[in-house]
């Protein structure tokens, strides 16, 4: 274990062993992985970005043949062309060179649009998600739940809420 998760693991046990010794705790988990295998809207929400990405690939693929093509017609007219057109060609190509790379940054770069979408996205289910687990606890009296898919080496069935919280998720997206 590292120090961190060591840390971690010290605070739980001091805050938990008081609740343990003052009144009966509740807890539950989920199994995150599982809510994100069986819920519908993680799967649309991955089509949708799956489509997105190979639209994205296409139009980039689309522009590369387009720069390939400019750059196998430079190469075999080259040597009986004037410097002039020779010149004008060199700056049509790195412009497409750029246009290339900004496409690239603009789409799928670190801070491109499908990033951004797929962050908000996952910002959106995840709320969702959280809403559904709050609905439960509150619901069923639970004190604490934990994901199960994070670190729970073991747990006992009965205090598995992922089927809960699978519900409350699919009762919230039909009341929509």
């Amino acid at each position: 274990m590292n120090l961190k998760q060591v840390k971690i693991a010290l605070v739980t046990a001091f805050l938990l062993i008081p609740m343990f010794l003052i009144g009966q705790v509740k807890i539950g988990y989920i199994a995150s992985e599982r809510v994100r295998a069986e819920f519908e809207e993680f799967k649309e929400a991955e089509s949708q970005l799956q489509l997105e990405f190979r639209k994205v690939q296409e139009e980039y693929q689309v522009m590369l043949v387009e720069l390939d093509s400019l750059k196998q017609a430079y190469e075999t007219q080259r040597l009986m062309s004037s410097p002039e057109w020779r010149k004008e060609k060199e700056v049509e190509i790195s412009t497409k060179e750029q246009r290339l790379q900004q496409y690239q940054a603009q789409k799928v770069g670190p801070e491109g649009e499908l990033y951004r979408k797929q962050s908000q996205m996952e910002y959106e289910l995840l709320s969702k998600v959280k809403t559904a687990v709050d609905n439960v606890a509150i619901s069923k009296g639970y004190d604490f739940i934990f994901d199960g898919s994070v670190s729970l080496l073991y747990g006992k069935p009965t205090y598995d809420l992922t089927d809960d919280v699978l519900f409350e998720l699919r009762k919230a997206k039909g009341n929509k």
